[in-house]
């Protein structure tokens, strides 16, 4: 169930396969975003790739008889006229053609009438449909899927092709639940229920006494996480940074190394992250100090070049030197800009009251504190709508609620209209979820945050979250089989097994890496279980709102639950909202 190295697989065997030589990879933007995740460039240079081209810009490229090509591209039909417009003129002496899905005979055909000059030795299916963030996260990268709260018809195609892509690639003919209360996900699993049918060949899989599960779930399920600051290390930097295709630009940063401007947070190539990245902020500080240490270390020994024998040393030893002061400019840089924002922005304050926000029973209390914190400069605007977000969902319905007056203190301060707006917007999101046994607001434990403050290293505080998102509670109780049928059916009326192993999860509407980390800690403790999750998106919470704008926009009044009152952004005039 490890779908980053499933990727690794297929990429790994479709160079393989063309043989020994030199060869060019041509891609399209979308698979070249699919293997560069999976693979860094000096990998692939070592498998004899010596250039790398997008099929969308190469047509007036030299020609080089002498390289093998190897395609990997997604099978749409853009795709397939610009290969058939290649094979009519070909740049390359053969073609090694990989499709990331299923592919048409039709398209089949018009490439077999392309190929004037027989350059084509193969054409195959190779399942790498996704982006494999790590071993068991992917993300289709589907920016605002969801328009006035219906499927965009582009993305849910491309979702359902994603999720085939990550079944066929681990081997698996699920049965499929959806959460009842979602039309998004019904809809999504019975087109994948649909497709799996008609392509029943390629579904052949003996599922043995534990029978896969697809699980599909609504990100209105849980809006509260994707809204929340995170406290592990590579959560924080996605929600402070952002990491895209597991590259986190470092363009702007204070003291930032010039030639430095993007670095790469691959657990596949950078050892300290793969051992840190779910440490929380304080252990981090530790962990950065001991690499500064060890590191110091090597420095002084590499400054002993007295005799031959040092030099050899030294010579064998540079690269992996080298490696190491790469690894501990970047982490060192990461770690010092995370902690400059904690400090400037007041971020500790702030999460102290999302997460009372978020797990606690204490309206006034609450309130009064994201007053407070409203009329404070230093906390940012991003900042101080999300806590009026949260408020909103939290306490929409409580007799005391105060969500105008808060927005009044929002406009006050000069946040922009578009986030005021936002409130409202958020609002109808998390309401046109809710049902009377989904509510995830009465599932909580009342918990009470934790600060640690690591001592070790000067200026490096980490908040010990207590917040858990609600897809921890679901796969609890899956694990005890309390997924009723009524809450979550199954597409095609098959049964579902007593006893389940394998499960695959998709968010419509994005997942977290708080949530990845839910799924991380789950495996470990329920040794029997393979999760593999992943959604439309991996969102910080500036993504979550961005895709909450879309889904909202245009959606009639009427259409959402909304017995509460907001306010209007444009004039500075309540208005009551029904």
């Amino acid at each position: 169930m490890n779908v980053l190295l499933a990727v690794r697989m297929y990429v790994s065997k479709m160079i393989q396969d063309s043989g020994p030589g030199m060869k060019v990879l041509l891609m399209d933007r979308e698979t070249i975003g699919i293997v560069s995740v999976a693979y860094a460039q000096s990998e692939i240079l070592q498998k004899e790739v010596y250039l790398f081209e997008q099929i969308d810009k190469s047509g007036n490229g030299p020609i080089m008889k002498h390289l093998k090509c190897v395609v990997f591209l997604r099978p749409s039909q853009e795709n397939v006229q610009l290969l058939a417009s290649e094979l009519k003129s070909p740049r390359y002496g053969v073609y090694y053609i990989y499709f990331s899905g299923i592919i048409s005979k039709a398209s089949i055909k018009v490439l077999a009438e392309s190929d004037e000059q027989e350059v084509v030795r193969e054409i195959q299916e190779f399942y790498a449909d996704f982006f494999a963030v790590g071993p068991h996260l992917f993300s289709l990268n589907l920016e605002k899927p969801i328009n006035g709260m219906e499927w965009n018809p582009n993305c849910l195609q491309r979702s359902v092709q994603g999720v085939l892509s990550v079944l066929l690639s681990l081997k698996k003919n699920p049965i499929i639940r959806y959460q009842n209360f979602s039309s998004l996900a019904r809809r999504l699993a019975e087109n994948i229920r649909d497709t799996i049918l008609k392509e029943s060949s390629l579904f052949h899989f003996h599922r043995g006494e534990s029978i896969p599960l697809l699980l599909i779930l609504d990100r209105r399920c849980d809006p509260i996480t994707p809204l929340l600051n995170q406290w592990t290390y590579q959560a924080m930097v996605h929600e402070l940074l952002s990491i895209k295709n597991n590259r986190v630009s470092l363009v702007g940063v204070p003291g930032a190394p010039k030639d430095m401007s993007e670095v790469l947070l691959s657990a596949e190539q950078d050892e300290f992250y793969a051992n840190n990245m779910y440490l929380n902020f304080g252990d981090i500080g530790q962990t950065i100090k001991s690499l500064m240490d060890e590191f110091q270390m090597k420095a002084k020994s590499h400054q002993k070049v007295e005799s031959i024998a040092d030099m050899k040393a030294f010579v064998e030893n540079y690269p992996q030197f080298k490696k190491m002061s790469g690894a501990v400019t970047k982490h060192v840089t990461l770690v010092g800009e995370l902690s400059r924002l904690v400090t400037q922005h007041n971020l500790l304050e702030v999460s102290e009251a999302e997460q009372e926000l978020a797990c606690q029973e204490e309206h006034t209390q609450s309130l009064a504190k994201i007053r407070k914190l409203l009329v404070t400069d230093q906390i940012r605007d991003l900042d101080a709508a999300r806590l009026v977000f949260l408020y909103a969902i939290r306490y929409h319905k409580h007799p005391s609620k105060d969500i105008v007056g808060l927005v009044d203190l929002l406009r006050r301060r000069g946040t922009s209209a578009k986030l005021i707006e936002c409130v409202e917007g958020i609002l109808r999101y998390a309401s046109s979820g809710e049902t009377a046994g989904s509510s995830v607001l009465n599932t909580k434990d009342v918990t009470k945050i934790t600060e640690k403050i690591f001592k070790g290293l000067k200026g490096v505080e980490n908040v010990f979250t207590q917040h858990s998102p609600v897809l921890k509670e679901i796969l609890d109780n899956m694990v005890k089989g309390r997924l009723t049928e009524e809450t979550f059916p199954t597409v095609g009326g098959e049964s579902t097994p007593g006893r389940i192993q394998d499960v695959v999860v998709f968010i419509v509407g994005g997942v977290t890496h708080e949530e990845s980390l839910a799924v991380h800690q789950f495996c470990r403790v329920n040794t029997g279980f393979r999760i593999a999750l992943g959604g439309t998106l991996i969102h910080n919470s500036q993504s979550f709102i961005s895709d909450v704008e879309a889904a909202v926009k245009s959606l009639p009044a009427g259409n959402a639950k909304y017995p509460h009152n907001s306010v209007s952004s444009g004039s500075g005039r309540h208005s009551k909202l029904t």
